[in-house]
């Protein structure tokens, strides 16, 4: 991760953006005292995002196994649904 000062990049906004899209760098603007912000390709967003979804939902799995292994899970019989022709 690449630090740049927010006068770097209120200088030259676009070679900034060119940097997280075109060489995949993901840039740390760094806003002087205050909470700093993150610039990223939107792929890379992307692919972040989805990681993260994919991680709550295997944690959940996760759980539901844990449950099922510890007793706590309920049986349902199937029920049999005739299609509308």
């Amino acid at each position: 991760m690449l630090s740049v000062s927010y006068s770097e990049v209120e200088r030259d906004l676009k070679a900034c953006c060119d940097r997280a899209v075109e060489a995949g760098e993901t840039l740390r603007v760094t806003l002087g005292g205050e909470k700093d912000v993150v610039i990223l390709s939107f792929d890379k967003y992307a692919r972040m995002t989805k990681a993260a979804r994919n991680a709550d939902y295997l944690a959940m799995i996760d759980r539901g196994i844990e449950q099922l292994a510890s007793g706590r899970g309920q049986p349902h019989d199937l029920i049999e649904v005739e299609e509308d022709e």
